[in-house]
């Protein structure tokens, strides 16, 4: 089961972007990296391709390593290890490492 999925709010630990938060917006779990809105954000310069494109610089944000960021407990509202359970019914479900609550 993976310890981060997609709309998790996380705070980061480590990098340039160290104690920023936000929502995770896209996930590549080969590679170990995901997206988060409003961290890592990278300069893009777009050159005009067709006649009548317009050249422009965009911000925009990039993928980072999943072991930079912790995800943020939902109840007792800090960042946290992900332990996992298993219920009654034989699903999974994660569970926050501090409050043992249900993420």
């Amino acid at each position: 089961m993976m310890r981060i999925r997609k709309n998790d709010k996380v705070r980061v630990i480590s990098g340039k972007d160290k104690g920023k938060e936000g929502e995770v917006i896209a996930l590549l779990p080969k590679k170990d990296k995901i997206k988060i809105k409003g961290v890592a954000i990278v300069t893009r310069h777009l050159k005009a391709r067709r006649e009548g494109e317009v050249s422009s610089i965009k911000k925009q944000e990039t993928f980072i390593y999943a072991a930079k960021v912790m995800p943020i407990c939902s109840s007792c509202k800090q960042a946290c290890r992900v332990g996992t359970k298993v219920l009654e019914n034989g699903s999974q479900v994660r569970i926050c490492g501090r409050c043992k609550e249900i993420m």
